[in-house]
């Protein structure tokens, strides 16, 4: 499975092998990547996505191995995209999927891939959006898209899934704080995990004050109890992301998270490529230069980039 033709009947069959290197593909940036993007796009837009958002600690890895689980007894197929904290080594991705979903990782209904952030910015991978479309294309019923909870910059995840839960806990006091730093407003959901601690109904009167100072929204983001490791409250979760998703279809909100994602894609996509040609055509020497001089003081940023821009 070397060329896009060779792979995407296999990846179309569900093929494990195929969906690992395919997405393998895309965060490589291996030749046939483009190619074999352009064969499946006509045949996405089936499956289900919802990313799990939230600071580390919250149980977010708990949460979306009952998720998994509930939905497998459904029937349904379910891939899972875990993004990790990137290895200042090997560029891979700190924390093993397998480590924290035992249970689910033998399933063959279930496919696991952690990928790392790379250094992107709003907590997702580079490649996320490219490894949702591969898992849709793959025919699996609902993606489950997990951050690497990382706090405000991880808004970005509202734009690629259908249902954002924003997942927190009691007793970590930064939990609200999170909040007002970004996340209230990419919340379709709250779930406070880990329900049978002290503290649950101070931190949902705290949720509930937030959204009463934020934006008139359509949708009013409800407020969730769980206890993933019982898997308590799961049923009712997977009822309501059900629920916020018959909503988006009844008003328009399906469309209008299709933009948002094609936006956030088409500007990281641009930028990327940007980049690239603009390194390419100023040479590795000319671009150390630059970055020599800036360190050294002798050449602020900006003037720096319009001429690598300007003279490249």
């Amino acid at each position: 499975m070397d060329t896009a033709r060779q792979i995407l009947e296999p990846l179309r069959h569900g093929n494990p092998r195929a969906v690992a290197r395919a997405i393998s593909w895309m965060e490589n940036g291996h030749p046939e990547a483009r190619a074999l993007m352009a064969a499946l796009w006509p045949h996405l837009g089936r499956a289900l996505v919802v990313g799990l958002t939230g600071s580390p600690g919250a149980g977010k890895s708990t949460l979306t191995d009952q998720l998994a689980r509930t939905l497998r007894a459904e029937g349904q197929r379910v891939g899972i995209l875990a993004v990790d904290p990137t290895s200042p080594f090997s560029g891979g991705a700190i924390l093993g999927d397998r480590i924290r979903m035992q249970r689910i990782a033998a399933d063959p209904g279930i496919f696991i891939r952690s990928m790392a952030t790379r250094g992107a910015l709003g907590g997702l991978a580079r490649a996320t959006q490219d490894a949702i479309d591969l898992l849709d294309a793959a025919g699996f019923d609902t993606v489950i898209v997990e951050t690497v909870g990382v706090g405000q910059d991880e808004v970005d995840v509202v734009s690629c899934v259908h249902t954002c839960c924003v997942v927190l806990v009691p007793g970590m006091g930064d939990e609200i704080q999170a909040i007002k730093a970004g996340i209230m407003e990419v919340a379709d959901l709250f779930v406070i995990n880990k329900a049978d601690r002290e503290g649950v109904d101070q931190v949902e009167r705290e949720i509930e004050a937030m959204k009463a100072l934020a934006p008139v929204r359509d949708w009013d983001p409800p407020v969730l109890r769980t206890v993933a490791a019982q898997g308590e409250g799961v049923p009712t979760l997977l009822e309501t992301i059900r629920a916020h998703g018959a909503w988006l279809r009844a008003h328009g909100g399906l469309a209008r998270k299709a933009r948002e994602r094609a936006r956030l894609r088409f500007e990281s996509l641009l930028a990327e490529e940007a980049l690239r040609r603009a390194k390419a055509r100023a040479g590795a020497d000319r671009v150390e230069a630059a970055v020599q001089a800036i360190a050294e003081g002798h050449l602020d940023p900006y003037a720096a980039v319009a001429a690598i821009l300007d003279e490249g």
